[in-house]
């Protein structure tokens, strides 16, 4: 059993390896992927990047399947898998945790096929995340309210109170005026106007 378990390691250690590689390649095209000019082209690249990510993705998993499969045509006692064929069918069928049962190894490697099924399941998560942010990134911020712009200078002076404005024109003038006088007693708080 502790064999077992060694190689399932190995096994899930290179299957994310694998994962983490093809997705942080396919993140950084993603991210050098620049937005057509024409309108036909801006319409159409949402949908050809959701497609390209979900293929590859696809191709990945398969990636993942090979060794797996081949682990389990090597395996010393293994007899229920008689080609390579039948190996990457149990194997594809665990990884996805499919789980049907018409082929099934048996003896002490039978702890391994539950180790690739937990992997299949972490590595499925991490795809759907992945073709998460990709869908939030292309459409996310479609039908939400813009952020208002903020207020220029001149605005932000013109939208002051009066009397804020009022000590600024005396002061462009040159006529000093005490700080309080401008102040209505109603904006100092109850401390400063003791």
């Amino acid at each position: 059993m502790f064999g077992c378990i060694l190689v399932g390691s190995l096994l899930s250690v290179l299957t994310v390896g694998i994962h983490a590689l093809g997705t942080a390649w396919w993140i950084g095209c993603l991210k050098r992927t620049r937005v057509p000019h024409g309108l036909r082209a801006r319409k159409i690249l949402p949908i050809r990047l959701l497609c390209t990510t979900a293929l590859l993705l696809l191709l990945l998993h398969i990636t993942e399947v090979i060794p797996w499969s081949l682990s389990y045509m090597l395996l010393p006692g293994n007899d229920g898998l008689a080609s390579f064929e039948q190996a990457c069918y149990f194997a594809t069928v665990t990884f996805s945790a499919l789980g049907y049962g018409d082929i099934v190894i048996q003896g002490p490697w039978r702890m391994l096929s539950a180790i690739q099924a937990m992997t299949g399941l972490l590595v499925f998560g991490w795809s759907t995340a992945l073709l998460f942010a990709v869908v939030e990134r292309i459409w996310g911020d479609r039908g939400q309210a813009q952020p208002e712009p903020q207020p220029q200078l001149a605005d932000a002076v013109r939208q002051r109170p009066r009397v804020v404005r009022s000590r600024q024109l005396a002061a462009a003038q040159g006529v000093t005026t005490p700080h309080r006088a401008h102040v209505p007693a109603a904006i100092l708080t109850k401390r400063e106007a003791a």
